[in-house]
């Protein structure tokens, strides 16, 4: 194995009448009579190779039983290929290696999906065999593109004076949102750590400790329901800073974010300044606060041109207090009735609207199920107040105000899907700032912070912290890029009156403070600076910049929707002795899941 190696794809036409040593798998074999070819892929690429049994006859004997997969070294002289034979599909097409000695350095069985092939596979059986499943180019150039985007995150970030530092990944259980994954210990019984959902309380450390620029590649672990961009732990840039405000959290995001995209060869371009909007202007005009603002068909309030009109859908809704609001859909003129009341009338009511109204304009007037109902004036009004064309189509709904947003807004992005009215390769970042400093728990109908309770409060609604919480405005904000939410930050609490003010908003008295978060209120008496920060999902970024839908794909070994990870079985069960050495017990005994199977050699 001393033998100085070339990577398979390394070879160029300039290389020919070298000698180099290769290693690889074989990612395809052709038998053509006395001449066997086979194509040996590494990290870097494919190489032709050519063993004749005249030549090599030692070297043919040993490729004579190779199959796909089997890892050899290959040792030979680069000949160039003749005009008809160069293969412009792979870079070293110029070139073939012509074999002197060929080693089977492994064995391998025939794999449960074609590995040369990027073809379909059900993702159950990939990440089964994840192992396999990361050969094929695509994942590895996306492992490959997000080593470069951190890598170049981190020179980027040196480079504007932040301090990388480690902190714990065993904490204290504080309330952040989602549920922690707890730890318990072996030397005190009945205790447990957590598992970061963020590095927030301890980067606010970092500035009380005079470190003034912090920041970290930070592994965080959330126990949450899964989606396509979500996973149970994750990756994030993390930053925090002292005596800055917003514009100066910006202005490091989007040089940090821009640079490292450019570096890493990500599709589309990042344009800086990033657009700001707040909390209320995305709402208003998007319907949800994380907008794709690549294509237009903003939301339109059509509640006062709709005011005592005759359609009784309508008026009942503005009298009891809700509005009415619509988006017009270009050209929407070829959506049916069917259309209309059937898939589109669905995405709405998933969002617990109670329907979908629609008016389309043509040539001899404005047409539709509702068209009757108002008056030529009114009917005028509200292709005026649309902005509708001749050959366009108005989807209306009518319902409490936080209804119609969500369910337009969910609208909004369905038709753009079914319409492809986003230009793939456009990167739309935006700022959205001004969030809601509270929210209220449906289920519970508790008061809770819409990011986290050390978020400032805007210095405008400060008072109205007692009498109308749900009214205030944080100062919080997020990058939104092309409809999804990339991260998220804010300029924290310093001043402990303001603090426990909050605490108070969302029922937690004095003593409750002490006992989930008093280390960090003893660390504030003893001078802290005004800070903020910011937490960036890395695999998101990364997602967008590889044009990948799902978050698993840039992810070197995911868990599946059920949190899971088939190719080791985790979770699993562990011995009754761990858990008697962690004073613990199980009032339920789970089934075993079947242990992940060996596939036998052929």
């Amino acid at each position: 194995m001393s033998t100085e190696r070339t990577a398979c794809g390394a070879p160029r036409a300039a290389d020919a009448g070298s000698e180099v040593t290769v290693f690889g798998w074989v990612d395809r074999r052709r038998d053509h009579g006395n001449l066997i070819f086979l194509d040996l892929r590494d990290h870097s690429g494919i190489l032709q190779v050519v063993i004749s049994p005249q030549t090599a006859p030692a070297a043919h004997a040993a490729a004579h039983g190779v199959r796909l997969e089997y890892v050899l070294r290959v040792r030979g002289k680069l000949q160039p290929r003749t005009a008809q034979n160069v293969n412009t599909r792979i870079d070293t097409g110029e070139v073939e290696l012509h074999a002197e000695e060929c080693t089977v350095l492994s064995v391998a069985a025939t794999p449960p999906f074609p590995v040369n092939e990027e073809t379909d596979v059900e993702e159950g059986l990939r990440l089964r065999h994840r192992y396999l499943d990361l050969r094929r180019p695509r994942l590895q150039r996306n492992l490959r593109r997000r080593a470069t985007f951190i890598a170049k995150l981190r020179t980027v970030m040196t480079e504007m004076g932040f301090t990388e530092i480690e902190t714990p990944m065993m904490i204290r259980a504080t309330p952040e949102g989602a549920r922690d994954y707890l730890v318990p210990s072996r030397l005190q019984h009945g205790s447990f750590y957590a598992l970061p959902q963020s590095p927030q309380l301890y980067k606010q450390l970092c500035m009380v400790a005079g470190l003034d620029r912090y920041f970290q590649v930070a592994r965080c672990m959330r126990d949450e329901d899964l989606r396509a961009d979500r996973q149970p732990e994750f990756t994030q840039l993390d930053i925090e800073m002292s005596f800055v405000d917003e514009e100066d959290v910006f202005a490091v995001l989007e040089r940090a974010i821009s640079t490292a995209w450019t570096a890493s060869g990500f599709r589309g371009a990042i344009t800086t300044p990033f657009p700001r909007l707040t909390w209320h202007e995305a709402m208003d005009r998007y319907g949800v606060d994380k907008p794709d603002v690549r294509f237009a068909m903003e939301l339109c309030d059509l509640t006062e041109t709709v005011r005592g009109c005759g359609f009784r859908v309508f008026n009942d809704a503005v009298s009891s207090g809700g509005v009415v609001k619509g988006i017009t859909v270009t050209g929407g003129a070829d959506l049916t009735r069917s259309d209309i009341e059937g898939r589109l009338t669905d995405v709405v009511r998933t969002f617990k609207a109670r329907g979908l109204a629609y008016l389309w304009r043509r040539e001899t007037g404005w047409v539709g199920g509702i068209a009757k109902f108002f008056s030529a004036a009114e009917l005028e009004a509200i292709g005026e107040a649309t902005g509708a064309s001749v050959g366009d189509a108005v989807l209306m709904v009518a319902d409490r105000p936080s209804v119609v947003a969500a369910a337009l807004g969910a609208l909004r992005n369905h038709v753009a899907r079914e319409r492809s009215l986003a230009e793939p390769d456009e990167m739309a970042m935006v700022w959205v700032t001004e969030f809601p400093m509270f929210e209220r728990d449906e289920e519970t109908g508790e008061v809770t912070p819409l990011h986290h309770p050390f978020t400032m409060v805007h210095s405008e609604d400060v008072d109205l912290l007692e009498s109308e919480p749900l009214s205030i405005r944080s100062r919080a904000y997020d990058i939104v890029l092309n409809g999804r939410e990339i991260g998220s930050g804010s300029i924290r609490i310093t001043d402990p009156a303001i603090q426990r003010r909050v605490f108070a908003a969302m029922g937690i008295d004095e003593d409750a403070a002490q006992r989930k978060f008093g280390f960090l209120l003893e660390a504030f008496q003893y001078g802290v600076p005004p800070h903020g920060g910011f937490a960036a999902g890395v695999e998101r970024l990364v997602m967008e910049g590889l044009g990948e839908a799902n978050i698993r794909d840039v992810i070197a070994f995911p868990k599946n929707q059920q949190a899971q990870e088939p190719m080791t079985g985790a979770p699993a069960m562990v011995e009754e002795e761990q858990l008697r050495d962690l004073g613990l017990s199980l009032s339920l005994r789970p089934v075993a899941p079947a242990p992940p199977r060996a596939v036998p050699p052929e």
